[in-house]
């Protein structure tokens, strides 16, 4: 290995569960990451950014493959890399200087010295003078500053970013992201590169150095891109937008033909295809937005007209193209016929043309086929979280019944009562469809 290579991931693995019961979500990875790097990992979600992190921290350990630091296997906790998480993660009875002190102490050190060295790094991430604030006094953006105080009091070489900026408003968000790079830029951090997971491919593309693209089930990288431009960057730099319709079109790969797109049914033979959490409001707009352009066009610029952040907008083009409501391919989207159909079509019209789409999505084809399969038509919620099990982890089976279930109501094809957490056919469902689809 080079001299300045500090992190390298060979042929990393990761699967969840047991026997029946796995769940892949990261599959051979391999990555590096140089002294004077500022990389970011992008991906859709269910593609295993978190998780990879976790693993080059320490904090769970790849089922196959290694992470190596400085050529030497990672086992347990990396020491010389840290964290920041996206929920700030502050003890709210500890004031700013003994939140940042207490990384400190979880190493051993409780010299008097401790607390000089947290008010050195609460004043280099410009919190001076709010050593003796109490979390709740601070906004959300201050929150994040004491979270990478504390995260530099340790004095990391590798620092590790995990949807930093997330939970933080738009115009909060910002001026953090300046004022990391500003003091990355400037050599300014003790820390000697920085690894960011994130959903948005602007605050990538104007703060790292390299992307590295992520697809998913599983989780596996995709695209490797380069970003050589100069600091300070700006979004409407042609150079900017360029890179970005590469991200926008690696993430968003192309429409598959049906089979592939829609999966399989839970429990039988293939891929059982993630259900992307877009809700059915989101999929209109989008679709209402893009009826008008005839020829494909560019993903990349539909996040700022749209107002919306890359994970969602990228979670509603993957349900349109399981609906087939529009395809993708090389970064651009196309609205199909039966997609415009149902973006200028009224609000019931809407519901019979998504229940036709829906009801050829396998998940929801399966809880069908087991509702009709008992004579009361409804079955307890458990009964399908358990069923779901084998396929996915526990968080995921339970957010795929919410998405499909939200589907199905939309549809008029399921129906739920939280008060018994009993799914049931729709009354309009309980006989077979007349209409074809």
């Amino acid at each position: 290995m080079n001299d300045n290579v500090l992190l390298k991931v060979e042929h990393v693995t990761k699967i969840f569960g047991q026997g029946d019961r796995k769940f892949t979500a990261v599959k051979d990875i391999n990555l590096t990451i140089h002294e004077g790097e500022f990389v970011a990992l992008l991906g859709a979600s269910g593609s295993g950014k978190s998780t990879l992190l976790r693993m080059i921290n320490g904090l769970i350990s790849p089922t196959e493959g290694a992470v190596y630091y400085r050529g030497k296997a990672v086992h347990g906790i990396n020491p010389y890399s840290t964290m920041v998480f996206q929920s700030f993660a502050l003890f709210p009875w500890l004031s700013v200087l003994a939140n940042v002190a207490l990384a400190l102490e979880a190493r051993g050190d409780m010299s008097q010295e401790r607390f000089s060295r947290a008010e050195k790094l609460i004043d280099l991430v410009g919190l001076d003078g709010f050593e003796s604030a109490y979390p709740r006094e601070l906004s959300g953006g201050m929150r994040q500053k004491v979270g990478f105080a504390r995260a530099l009091a340790v004095e990391p070489e590798l620092l590790c970013l995990d949807e930093p900026f997330s939970a933080l408003d738009v115009l909060s968000a910002e001026s953090l992201r300046g004022e990391l790079m500003e003091l990355w830029t400037g050599g300014s951090l003790p820390i000697k590169a920085v690894l960011m997971v994130s959903h948005n491919i602007e605050e990538a593309v104007s703060m790292a150095d390299r992307v590295i693209v992520l697809g998913k089930e599983p989780g596996r990288i995709v695209a490797e891109i380069v970003i050589d431009l100069p600091h300070p960057r700006s979004a409407k730099d042609s150079s900017f937008e360029v890179l970005m319709d590469r991200i926008y079109s690696a993430i968003a790969g192309h429409t598959q033909l049906e089979m592939s797109e829609v999966g399989t049914a839970p429990g039988s033979p293939g891929l059982t295809r993630i259900l992307p959490g877009s809700s059915v409001g989101a999929l209109a707009g989008l679709l209402e937005h893009i009826s008008g352009f005839k020829a494909p066009y560019d993903i990349y610029k539909l996040e700022s007209e749209l107002g919306v952040e890359t994970a969602h907008l990228v979670q509603s083009i993957e349900m349109a193209e399981m609906l087939d409501f529009a395809v993708v391919k090389s970064g651009d989207i196309q609205i199909t016929p039966l997609g415009l159909a149902f973006a200028e079509a009224s609000i019931l019209t809407r519901k019979e043309l998504f229940a036709q789409r829906a009801r050829r999505v396998p998940m929801i084809q399966w809880m069908i086929q087991m509702l009709k399969a008992v004579p009361s038509g409804e079955l307890p919620w458990k009964v399908f979280y358990t069923a779901l099990q084998p396929e996915f982890p526990d968080e995921t089976a339970e957010r795929q019944l919410d998405v499909a279930i939200d589907w199905g109501r939309y549809g008029e094809l399921l129906d739920y009562d939280d008060r018994d957490e009993m799914v049931s056919l729709d009354v309009s469902n309980r006989k077979e469809p007349t209409v074809s689809a």
